[in-house]
């Protein structure tokens, strides 16, 4: 197997595994966090651009760990003009999506 097609295999995993994490991964704290909406929070793949950027801009970076990585995984992808690609974890939404 040449370089380039373990390299594309492996982006492949790493895409597999973030998909599979946004499809559960809630919020634990804060506004959207399971205090505010009940009964476990709002997924992170739902959570605005806005609120996302705010953690850059004024709450100090993103958390640690794998919330972090993909609270910034959506960032990235809905900032670059790309959040198209996270439709299928959204669907059935019923307009509670905020991208």
């Amino acid at each position: 197997m040449a370089e380039g097609e373990r390299m594309m295999d492996g982006l492949k995993v790493d895409l597999a595994a973030y998909f599979a994490d946004l499809e559960t991964y809630r919020m634990p704290f804060g506004k959207f966090g399971p205090e505010r909406r009940p009964p476990d929070g709002l997924r992170v793949v739902e959570r605005p651009w806005e609120y996302l950027h705010w953690f850059l801009e004024r709450g100090g970076g993103f958390p640690k760990g794998r919330l972090g990585e993909l609270m910034e995984f959506v960032y990235e992808v809905k900032g670059s003009g790309a959040g198209e690609v996270l439709a299928p974890l959204l669907e059935g939404q019923q307009g509670r999506v905020e991208s």
